[in-house]
Parts: structure tokens; C-alpha cells; sequence
């Protein structure tokens, strides 16, 4: 495909929004609702949180693999409408409980969790391996990435605009994100890929054969085929370490801010601040990716957010114009998580000899990691700090340094280690 113009740019990675603007209050807000509606303790919130997603995450290499067996027949838009259906009920479900929900709301906060990241795992796959099919030139399919990330960043903004007005309930809330996730259906606009990304386009460098085996034997196939690429192996042993070091911070943020920094009142506002900077950064990041390749641009976003975030566990109560500044400077290096890994990812399926084939089974083991880091996170420091004596509106002194521990110093650690990594992989090249 040739140069993308921003307008088909822009019609592709619009869907970003709508799918932010529902993933912050799930992946940021839900622990702190639940702990407050219904009064769970953070062990059974974490646990819930790593059964879901750990069930979510094992669902994705199907998705994946599903795409793919039938993109003769579908379009990847016609997988994004599957899933809206489930993604709005699920929402609406998780922040709208049910009276009932108050006999069992473990229960209750499990299953919604279940449908809507079932909604969301459909759409995200099919969004992201539309985009890898669409272009393989290097500078093209970091724009693309860019672009869509962007856009994301804006609804991720306008989530947390919505959540600090007090004046706006859940319900409203609500209704706009289900507005927003209808008004995607615009996306049938976006580009298709061209004949040259198609499956007939390319002999894949390894065995993708299908012929003869069950529908369970060729999930498996599409679950471990990407690992063949030793590419792959590298870029997502980098991915999971660098995902687990950015989840945690995402889910401890406002007890964080709440207990620790005691500016609960402007938790959204530092939310705005941090993906503000992160969407102003995107156009860097593409001009730094284009003059030092995209993992070394990568590598350059890991040890700025290193540096920034290691002043975090020093701050005290009452540290807003610090922390904000912090917020700037981690939000540039988050613009280079978000733009440059699923290039990466699209070079490397490119040298696995699997463009405009198997993007379904990439994205799908992608997901898969997205997910298990997140449920690590949830599944491991939430029950972790009520072990160590942190509960939600302590002041006690070895609960708040225990979140300091959590929140700060231990993503730093794992963000150094997948530092390391991406130095020694071989992307450089790809």
C-alpha cells in the first residue's frame, strides 16, 4: 500500500476512542468502585481480577484464530460490531449493578467482568490485526500505530475529563461511551488492505497448514505458531516484562493518590495531565523511530519513564505540583509503549513471513499477554498489600509505605529488567 492519507489514517484508528473511553474506568476505576460500593476486600478484588482476566487472556488465541479462518468471508468491521453487543451490556452491567448484585457481589463483579472483556478482546483483536494487514513500510505502520494510539489517548482523556466532574453520574457516563461505541460503526469507512497484504499475497516462512486437523488442534496451532518466530519470542518476552511494570502503577493509581499523596480531588486531573503529554509525545516518537529504528526508540521511552518514575516513592501528602510533573514526563515516555511496540510487532510478523495471514494469531497471543499482565498485577499486589496491612483509607504508616513499594520502586525494578532485554533482542533490524 502506499502512503496512508490522515484521513483514512484517522478512519481506521478512530475506534481507538470508544475503546479507551470504556477501558480506563475498567482497567483504573473498578477496584476502588467495588471496594467502596460494596465494601470487598482488596484480596477478594484482586482475586476476581485475575480470574477474569486470566479466562479472558486464554480466550484470545480463539479470537485470533477465529479471524483468521474466516477472513475470506468477513471483514475485521464485522467482527468489531460482534462485539459491541457484549461490550456495552458488560459496561453497563459492571458500574450499573443490579439490586441483586448486593447478595452476591463477588459474584456479580466476576461475571460482568467476563462479558465485558469478552467485547472488548473481540473488538481490540480484530482492530489491531486490521491495522497490521494494512501496511508492512516501516514509517507507514508507525504512523498507522501512532495514529490509532492517539486516538485511544484521547478517549482515555475524556474518560478521566468525565470521571473528575463530579456532576456527571455513571449513568451518564455510561450512555455516552455506549453512544461512542454505536458511532464506531463509522469504521466501515476505514482502508482495506491491499492485494499485496492478502493471503494469497505471501509464503509464510513457517508451516501454517491446517488441512486435516480439529478445531481445537488448529487453536493450539494458532496459539504456539507465532512462537516460532524467534522474533516474536523476543519482542514478547520484552512486552510481558514492560506490560506487568505498567500495569501495576495503573491499578494502584488512586489508592495511591487517595492514601498516599492525599489528592483523591485530583486524581482525574493528574490522569488528563499524564495522557495529554502521552498524545503529544506520539509525533516524537514517530521522528525518533524513524532516525534510531523502533527499538532503540523503544528502549529510549523505557529508561525516560525509569529515571521519571523512581522520584515517586519520595513524595509525600500533599506533593500535587511534583507528582504533576512526574505525570508530564512519564506520559512522554508512555507515547513510546503505546506507538512503538505494535510496529515491532507488525515488522515482525512481516519477517515470520505471516503478513495478511496470520495478524489474527499475533494479535491474539498479543492480547493474551496484555492480559496476563494485567491480571498479575491485580492478582498478585492487590492481595499482596492486604497481606502487608495496606487497606483502603488507612493512614497507618506501614500500609502507605507498603503502597509506596507497590506503586513505585517494584515497577521500576521490572521496568529495568525488560530494558535490559530489548538491548539484547534482535529488533534492531526488523
Amino acid at each position: 500500500m502506499s502512503r496512508m492519507s490522515f484521513a483514512g489514517l484517522l478512519n481506521y484508528g478512530l475506534f481507538g476512542l470508544p475503546l479507551a473511553l470504556v477501558a480506563l474506568p475498567i482497567y483504573v476505576y473498578v477496584p476502588q468502585f467495588y471496594s467502596a460500593r460494596f465494601g470487598l476486600s482488596l484480596t477478594l478484588i484482586g482475586t476476581a481480577l485475575l480470574l477474569a482476566r486470566l479466562l479472558d487472556a486464554f480466550i484470545d488465541p480463539a479470537i485470533g484464530w477465529w479471524i483468521d479462518q474466516n477472513r475470506h468471508r468477513r471483514s475485521h468491521a464485522r467482527y468489531i460490531t460482534f462485539a459491541l453487543p457484549a461490550l456495552i451490556f458488560g459496561f453497563l452491567a459492571l458500574f450499573h449493578p443490579l439490586p441483586v448484585a448486593n447478595f452476591a457481589p463477588f459474584y456479580w463483579f466476576l461475571s460482568s467482568l467476563m462479558v465485558v472483556y469478552a467485547g472488548f478482546s473481540l473488538a481490540t483483536i480484530a482492530h489491531q490485526s486490521w491495522g497490521a494487514a494494512l501496511t508492512q513500510a516501516p514509517l507507514e505502520r508507525t504512523r498507522l500505530t501512532a495514529v490509532r494510539e492517539a486516538c485511544g489517548l484521547l478517549g482515555v482523556i475524556s474518560a478521566a475529563a468525565l470521571s473528575q466532574l463530579a456532576s456527571i453520574a455513571w449513568l451518564s457516563t455510561s450512555f455516552v461511551f455506549t453512544l461512542l461505541l454505536a458511532s464506531s460503526l463509522l469504521i466501515s469507512y476505514a482502508p482495506r488492505p491491499a492485494a499485496s497484504n492478502r493471503p494469497d499475497a505471501a509464503e509464510p516462512e513457517f508451516g501454517n497448514q491446517d488441512g486435516g486437523r480439529s478445531d481445537v488442534a488448529q487453536i493450539f496451532a494458532s496459539l504456539t505458531l507465532p512462537f516460532q518466530n524467534h522474533y516474536f519470542r523476543h519482542l514478547f518476552t520484552v512486552f510481558v516484562v514492560n506490560g506487568i511494570a505498567a500495569s501495576i502503577p495503573a491499578t494502584l493509581f488512586l489508592f495511591f493518590a487517595k492514601d498516599r499523596l492525599q489528592l483523591e480531588h485530583l486524581s482525574g486531573v493528574f490522569l488528563i495531565v499524564y495522557f495529554v503529554a502521552a498524545a503529544l509525545s506520539m509525533p516524537l516518537w514517530v521522528m525518533v523511530a524513524g532516525r534510531l529504528g523502533e527499538a532503540r526508540a523503544w528502549l529510549c521511552g523505557m529508561v525516560l519513564s525509569i529515571v521519571t518514575f523512581m522520584w515517586v516513592f519520595g513524595l509525600g501528602a500533599g506533593a500535587a505540583t511534583s507528582f504533576g510533573l512526574v505525570c508530564v514526563l512519564s506520559g512522554f515516555a508512555l507515547g513510546a509503549d503505546l506507538a512503538l511496540p505494535p510496529a515491532l510487532l507488525a515488522a515482525v510478523i512481516r519477517r515470520g513471513g505471516h503478513s495478511g495471514q496470520r495478524e489474527g494469531a499475533y494479535f491474539g497471543a498479543w492480547n493474551w499477554a496484555t492480559k496476563m499482565n494485567l491480571a498479575l498485577a491485580a492478582g498478585v499486589s492487590l492481595p499482596l498489600l492486604d497481606y502487608l496491612g495496606y487497606t483502603p483509607g488507612t493512614s497507618d504508616t506501614q500500609g502507605i509505605f507498603a503502597l509506596g513499594i507497590a506503586y513505585a520502586i517494584l515497577p521500576c525494578l521490572l521496568k529495568l529488567i525488560a530494558a535490559v532485554l530489548l538491548w539484547r533482542a534482535p529488533l534492531r533490524d526488523v
